[in-house]
């Protein structure tokens, strides 16, 4: 079938399920999942928990797993975080998908939401195939951009192999790597969260698991949405 998906991230009903009387109810629903998982509650029994309580929806519910985090963790994972000093001159790994989808959707005005570790990240999908969207190309001209603003040596992209269509964006992002002199390697893996953890290099990405288990990583979507993208549809909940 054609793709008609032109944009990446908002949904027709995001703003109504996104407005200021849902952002306190998910911000509460919230704070409960948090506590249920420093208590070491299974991940999917506290989102079911939490959201039947507060009688949310699927996309809502999306958007509370992935803000929310135990107190504990939170500290881990900030203590991990790298500054803008600390990659220059660094070679870093990037999680492909997770980071070019929220870019797009952050281009899009798709709605973005702020976890209470400081990650970014989305509430879009690709289903099993990544579909190119008006915001692709700026997406990777953003980063790219960004990166070398910021110094860094050289970047190695990891998409998942099993995608589909990830081998037509491998190809289109090498040769705009070779057009625009852009020091990047392009990697299709089985499973970018297992061979990114397994790398030395600092990784980029909002992964939850990831970045439990990787040495160091760098928050670029901060680094976008404080410098570079003007009117982000930012929630911190």
């Amino acid at each position: 079938m054609p793709n008609h998906q032109k944009h990446r991230g908002q949904q027709s009903k995001d703003k109504d399920i996104f407005n200021l009387k849902y952002q306190k109810i998910m911000s509460e629903a919230i704070d409960d999942m948090c506590f249920l998982l420093e208590k070491n509650y299974a991940e999917n029994a506290s989102l079911k928990l939490v959201g039947d309580h507060y009688q949310i929806n699927e996309r809502q519910r999306k958007a509370i797993f992935r803000c929310a985090c135990p107190t504990s963790t939170i500290k881990k994972r900030q203590e991990k975080s790298m500054s803008l000093a600390d990659i220059e001159q660094k070679t870093l790994a990037i999680d492909g998908y997770n980071l070019l989808i929220i870019v797009e959707s952050m281009l899009s005005k798709g709605y973005i939401f702020q976890g209470r570790d400081s990650a970014y990240r989305d509430v879009a999908s690709i289903h099993g195939t990544y579909k190119k969207v008006e915001e692709t190309l700026p997406a990777l001209e953003l980063i790219a951009n960004s990166l070398i603003e910021l110094k860094v040596k050289n970047v190695i992209w990891y998409l998942d192999s099993p995608v589909s269509n990830s081998g037509r964006l491998k190809s289109m992002m090498l040769e705009l790597a070779e057009k625009n002199y852009w020091n990047w390697e392009v990697e299709l893996v089985n499973s970018p969260d297992k061979t990114l953890v397994a790398l030395n290099f600092p990784v980029i990405t909002a992964d939850a698991w990831i970045l439990d288990n990787v040495s160091n990583w760098f928050n670029l979507s901060d680094y976008l949405i404080k410098n570079k993208i003007k009117d982000v549809n930012l929630l911190s909940l």
